[in-house]
């Protein structure tokens, strides 16, 4: 019964009140139960920015441009993008109502705790959290990964170089450390590459699109953009792909990934929502904004990279492993693809350089919540970062990518377990939300679908479950070890050990988001001021010999 008092206190803000965006955003905050110890100098289009680079249309079309290729071909990506788009925004508009009512840096982990019934609070958040927690990984480890592969890649023409799966990984190292480095010392300077970032992923990548377009000596058809089908899903050249074995709709399915994995990490408005002025506005409108500027950006970019294809075969079986920098390379010659392809790496680079950001600021809300270890709740008190949060990021990122040293499909399966684990954190909360509609209309911010509210929710979580499941089958065939998804494997580790770990202990302990102000009022601290409870807390363990 204690427990589920304080699951109660948890999930229920300080005073009560709805969340109207009236007042300070340190008063929104401490309602919510927690103190302002990240700094709050991001505006709208900061808030903006981070998502619509995260979601990158660049890096997750380029990265993936292959897999869609031979899984369904153009037909399939371009209609089945124009499709994951709508899809997408009802998930997108579920997400903005729920953050305008709560944000916080935790995101989807605390919406479940507060909108949960009070005895189930604690168990949606710890799941929620764990699955978020997966997700923000796994982006990482897909952007980043993806952009070693890039580099790589470009680094054969007009050399000698060869890539292996051992170089990918060395420079995928070399990459989380230079992310790791400017989330820790140069947080200061992470709006001003946010701007760059910006400005590097609208008009340098429109730059490139409309050139490519311009300069291609031919152009597909429309029939053969929109409606060519192709099944490459055969590793043994002769043998019958998935569109034989299983049907073309299965095959059509599965090469969604590329759409829907693109379109993922908009919840990066909700973990920076600490550090955004006017949260309960910009944190929704940056969620928004991102989905649909992105689903249209990337739609004029997919389609500038498929009409400008000059044979489709040779793109396919290309001597570089890259279809769009063989693409470059017939439009614009190997300097000139050179050039277009180190562009897109910034880009690339930018973009998980912001996925390191969000994925740090979850941790930390989740680890201030004890959702893990109390260890990784540090902010530094020189650069204002959590820069514990910042390298755990980085090393489990570099130990989910570890398997592409003995996998074919290590990067589409990462690509999958990004698109899952996020898709079912922002679900849970969007499901809580439709099931337990008074508690949540009792909450909500001033974004507000009104009516709209629970079919919209209806539409997301139904989509959430569908690709949850379509996303985990296998891409390849046959299959083997070396092709086996091992999606399926990751995701079902990270439900049994959350679910395990609450039944064996965490159950017992942990209660939900912890609610900071409530310890700011027993000791008498102002938790509007930076730092104030830390400082506190700090000199209260060194006087009992603790640290």
């Amino acid at each position: 019964m204690a427990k589920d008092t304080e699951a109660i206190e948890a999930a229920t803000p300080i005073d009560g009140r709805i969340s109207s965006g009236d007042g300070t955003d340190e008063e929104e905050l401490a309602r919510l139960g927690y103190k302002q110890e990240l700094k709050r100098d991001w505006g709208l289009m900061h808030n903006f920015g981070i998502s619509f680079s995260i979601i990158s249309v660049i890096t997750g079309i380029t990265t993936l441009f292959s897999y869609g290729l031979a899984t369904g071909g153009p037909g399939v990506m371009s209609v089945g993008w124009i499709v994951v788009s709508v899809f997408t925004m009802f998930v997108a508009l579920g997400m903005a109502e729920i953050v305008s009512a709560i944000p916080t840096a935790g995101g989807p982990y605390y919406w479940s705790a507060m909108l949960a019934p009070a005895n189930h609070a604690a168990f949606a958040s710890w799941i929620t959290g764990w699955f978020n927690l997966l997700g923000q990984v796994a982006v990482t480890t897909g952007i980043s990964f993806g952009c070693a592969n890039l580099i790589s890649t470009t680094a054969t023409v007009k050399s000698s170089y060869e890539p292996t799966p051992g170089k990918v990984i060395g420079i995928y190292a070399a990459v989380l450390v230079s992310h790791g480095v400017v989330n820790t010392f140069g947080v200061h300077v992470l709006r001003y590459l946010n701007n760059i970032s910006i400005a590097l992923h609208s008009a340098g990548v429109t730059a490139i699109a409309i050139s490519v377009l311009a300069k291609a000596p031919t152009h597909r058809s429309a029939k053969e953009v929109f409606a060519t089908f192709y099944d490459g899903t055969s590793v043994e050249e002769g043998s019958p792909g998935w569109s034989i074995r299983a049907s073309t709709a299965y095959v059509a399915c599965c090469g969604a990934l590329m759409s829907q994995y693109t379109l993922t990490g908009f919840d990066a408005s909700a973990h920076l929502s600490e550090e955004t002025r006017k949260a309960s506005w910009s944190a929704p409108i940056g969620v928004i904004s991102s989905v649909g500027f992105s689903s249209l950006f990337g739609l004029f970019i997919l389609l500038s990279f498929l009409f400008s294809i000059q044979s489709f075969e040779d793109t396919i079986t290309n001597d570089y492993g890259q279809p769009v920098l063989k693409i470059f390379v017939d439009v614009f010659g190997e300097d000139g693809a050179v050039v277009l392809m180190s562009f897109i790496i910034i880009c690339v680079w930018h973009c998980g350089l912001f996925s390191m950001t969000s994925n740090s600021r979850m941790m930390f809300a989740f680890a201030r919540d004890r959702g893990i270890p109390h260890f990784f709740h540090k902010v530094d008190d020189k650069f204002r970062s959590p820069v514990r949060t910042v390298w755990l990021a980085a090393f489990l990122s570099f130990c989910l990518a570890l398997p592409s040293l003995g996998s074919a499909v290590a990067f589409a399966a990462a690509t999958s377990i990004a698109t899952i684990g996020l898709y079912i954190s922002y679900g849970i909360p969007i499901l809580i939300g439709l099931i337990y509609a008074g508690n949540f209309n009792a909450r909500k911010g001033p974004f507000n679908l009104g009516l709209l509210s629970r079919p919209v929710a209806f539409v997301a979580v139904t989509w959430i479950a569908f690709i949850t499941i379509i996303f985990c089958l296998p891409t390849l065939t046959p299959v083997s070890k070396e092709t086996l998804n091992y999606t399926v494997v990751a995701v079902a580790i990270i439900a049994v050990v959350s679910v395990g770990g609450w039944l064996l202990s965490a159950r017992k302990w942990f209660v939900g988001p912890i609610r900071e102000a409530q310890e700011a009022e027993v000791l008498g601290v102002d938790i509007t001021e930076p730092g104030a409870l830390e400082a506190v807390e700090y000199a209260a363990e060194k006087k009992s010999g603790s640290l």
